[in-house]
């Protein structure tokens, strides 16, 4: 995994490379997560992700959805928002 962060924008982003869900049909997923000010206060968490397939290999919608659904962006999502939920006040 390769990855670049930064602090001033908020904003992470990496690279998988080998191993995991790439199997022989994905040469690489590129992830890139950023939080921004909302219009109401608080922030925004905004994520997305590439996926570079092999070849002239495509992707299906559906395994897209379940190399999303399998990422760790959804689960980290998961598990702080499960936290906060339990933890109205955490961020006060």
């Amino acid at each position: 995994m390769i990855g670049r962060h930064d602090e001033n924008n908020l904003s992470c982003s990496y690279s998988l490379i080998e191993g995991g869900p790439l199997g022989d049909k994905l040469e690489k997923i590129s992830y890139e997560n950023q939080f921004v000010a909302a219009a109401s206060g608080g922030s925004v968490y905004k994520s997305s992700i590439k996926f570079y397939t092999v070849g002239d290999y495509v992707i299906t919608e559906d395994e897209i959805k379940a190399l999303i659904q399998r990422s760790e962006v959804v689960v980290v999502y998961k598990a702080i928002e499960a936290y906060l939920l339990a933890n109205t006040d955490a961020c006060n």
